[in-house]
């Protein structure tokens, strides 16, 4: 049975003009039933570099294991990029996380 949430993910899971898309499903580790839900993205900005984001990926990984026990969805973590703000204070790399607090002085 599709899921009901699969409005947009089976656009590639369920386009049989599509094989190299649903092969690339099947390699990491999608069976037919999983291609049949609906993909949920899962982000982390987890960076063993800072103090402050190195449990993000941990609690990526619990997210995704909550989302999978849902009978129609299939989660999926990606990464992004963290800045951690300890680390770039008083550089110009500063200008990059906190866009809001930034010193108009450095525009």
């Amino acid at each position: 049975m599709a899921s009901k949430f699969n409005k947009y993910s089976r656009t590639i899971t369920q386009d049989d003009s599509l094989p190299a898309a649903q092969a690339m499903l099947y390699a990491i580790g999608m069976d037919e039933n999983d291609q049949k839900k609906a993909q949920v993205g899962i982000v982390s900005t987890g960076f063993q570099g800072n103090p402050c984001n190195m449990h993000l990926n941990d609690l990526a990984t619990a997210v995704k294991k909550e989302v999978d026990v849902q009978e129609d969805l299939y989660g999926l973590i990606f990464h992004t990029i963290g800045v951690s703000d300890g680390i770039t204070n008083g550089t110009t790399g500063m200008m990059y996380s906190l866009l809001a607090g930034v010193d108009r002085r450095f525009n």
